[in-house]
């Protein structure tokens, strides 16, 4: 792009006012039809819907296993190439430009964001799983032996490391140098400027919007209904409240609720406040089962978390020869699509926090920091987990027989029970209420055509829709619906790993020509 000729996008620009809002004339319509349509859809049919959409699901995590995996590989070796190149001193927003957000306010936002909510559950029941052959083991080593508990652990951080927050960290440092170092509109078409130029004002950035906006709206609801009836069978499994729809569509109502406070208040009053609060009781129920488990045993844990994840991040990246084909398609390339799934909108919340940040700064707290944390997570829960379904302790020694159980049954066999299974419940909610929040900020961004101070009713709008959705799929279809919605948001991972590949050759073109601009933005 010249510079000399001004950006090709604005802010706001062909968004229309009508009703009090401020929406992005095709964006807006077209995402909130679609919505409409599919919720139909899934309501009159959900068994067909579910069908049909797994089996989008499964043809493109089927055939495309190869691409997901090049992709995500690549990926973490563009941030890592990034981090040790001069373009890491590049600043974003400018060399005068200074960060909003502390670093430990910051931190939160991206952990809370990015995937805090998965490691409640899956922190004791992925390791589990893999260490009992629930579905399958890594690389096809023999269960319930010393090295399938080593597989467990490096393949359990394998999904929750470095590749997953290589997308997002990629997504996020491209949409913010592009919407703070060249003046365009914090939506994702602005990143896809260098390729297509002015065309992005067109159909072909409607299009990168509108899936963004699906995918985004498609995955929280589904996190949010699945995970009402999650919370709900923990609440029944501890205090005996009865898991029915109603309880269900109750948790989903305070939520939103809260939700709606949230993003009423913005990213200071609501979603970094929720963040910090999330930190605290995740910190304090990480430190609890640090010690109860015993100091000792988590420190050797976290050793051998550390090396199970160096020795088997390379043949978990390889994606040719397979013979466990069954777990690499259901857990790996499943996952894979999910993250990148979710890219646009924990990257563009990423983004939204992030001004001031060097390109260096942004890559080493995106990419390391939260793997470090998931690592002390995962030999804290995981470690303990594995622990009790190798001596034969508790429930877990007879494996996983309800995810949404299983941290609550590794709780179960330490000290003060129901207080830390309480906070658990807690974490759970409100890891909800700051991924809705953040969730409703950002399609509310891309569908006001990049505009960060579109009037608070647009907010208040996504943020009930999420709600709503989750709501009346849950009572319309029950969780053949929600699991239909959710094959429909892993499926957009298939074209969205293209809308990857191209974004990153659309950044490192504007970081060399951002580079050869002396002193403009550099640290």
């Amino acid at each position: 792009m010249n510079h000399e000729q001004g950006p090709v996008l604005t802010p706001g620009q062909d968004n229309t006012q009508r009703w009090g809002l401020d929406y992005h004339s095709p964006v807006f319509p077209l995402s909130a039809l679609s919505i409409l349509g599919f919720i139909i859809y899934a309501l009159i049919s959900p068994a067909t819907a579910n069908s049909q959409l797994t089996a989008v699901r499964g043809w493109a995590i089927n055939h495309f296993d190869w691409l997901f995996m090049v992709a995500g590989n690549l990926f973490v070796l563009l941030c890592l190439l990034l981090v040790l190149l001069p373009l890491g001193r590049i600043r974003l927003g400018g060399a005068d430009a200074r960060p909003e957000y502390s670093t430990l306010s910051w931190f939160s936002m991206l952990f809370a964001a990015g995937m805090g909510i998965g490691l409640m559950f899956w922190s004791v029941a992925e390791p589990v799983a893999y260490y009992t052959d629930w579905y399958g083991t890594p690389l096809n080593v023999a269960a319930n032996t010393p090295e399938a508990a080593r597989a467990a652990m490096g393949a359990t951080m394998f999904h929750w490391g470095l590749h997953p927050w290589a997308i997002y960290a990629l997504v996020g440092l491209s949409l913010a140098f592009f919407a703070y170092n060249r003046g365009l509109p914090l939506t994702l078409r602005s990143a896809f400027t260098p390729i297509f130029g002015k065309r992005v004002r067109g159909w072909p950035g409607h299009i990168i919007d509108i899936l963004a906006v699906l995918a985004t709206i498609f995955g929280l609801a589904t996190s949010l209904g699945l995970g009402a009836t999650q919370a709900a069978s923990g609440m029944h499994y501890l205090f005996g409240l009865p898991n029915t729809l109603g309880t269900q569509l109750a948790i989903i109502v305070v939520v939103t609720v809260i939700a709606l406070y949230s993003v009423w208040r913005g990213i200071d009053g609501g979603v970094k406040l929720f963040s910090n609060i999330n930190m605290v009781i995740a910190l304090a129920l990480l430190l609890f089962v640090m010690v109860a488990g015993s100091f000792a045993l988590f420190l050797h844990h976290l050793g051998d978390a550390t090396l199970s994840y160096l020795e088997y991040l390379l043949p978990l990246s390889n994606w040719v020869g397979r013979e466990d084909q069954s777990w690499y398609h259901g857990w790996t390339v499943f996952y894979w699509a999910w993250w990148i799934s979710w890219s646009p909108f924990v990257g563009m919340f990423i983004a939204r926090v992030s001004r001031g940040r060097t390109v260096r700064e942004f890559l080493v707290a995106v990419l390391m920091v939260p793997t470090l944390l998931t690592l002390i997570w995962m030999a804290a829960f995981g470690g303990n987990a594995i622990d009790q379904a190798r001596l034969g302790v508790g429930a877990l020694s007879e494996g996983i027989n309800d995810v949404s159980l299983a941290m609550f049954q590794m709780l179960e066999q330490l000290p003060l029970t129901t207080l830390t299974s309480s906070c658990a419940i807690v974490l759970v909610l409100v890891f909800f209420i700051t991924s809705s929040d953040s969730g409703s900020l950002v399609i509310d961004s891309i569908t006001a055509g990049g505009k960060t101070d579109a009037p608070r009713s647009q907010r208040v709008f996504w943020a009930t829709l999420e709600g709503v959705i989750a709501g009346i799929l849950l009572y319309g279809g029950g969780s053949e619906a929600l699991t239909a919605m959710q094959a429909g948001a892993v499926a957009t991972g298939l074209p969205f790993t293209l809308v990857l590949i191209v974004m990153s050759v659309a950044l490192v073109k504007g970081l060399v020509e951002e580079s050869r601009r002396p002193g403009l933005s550099a640290a």
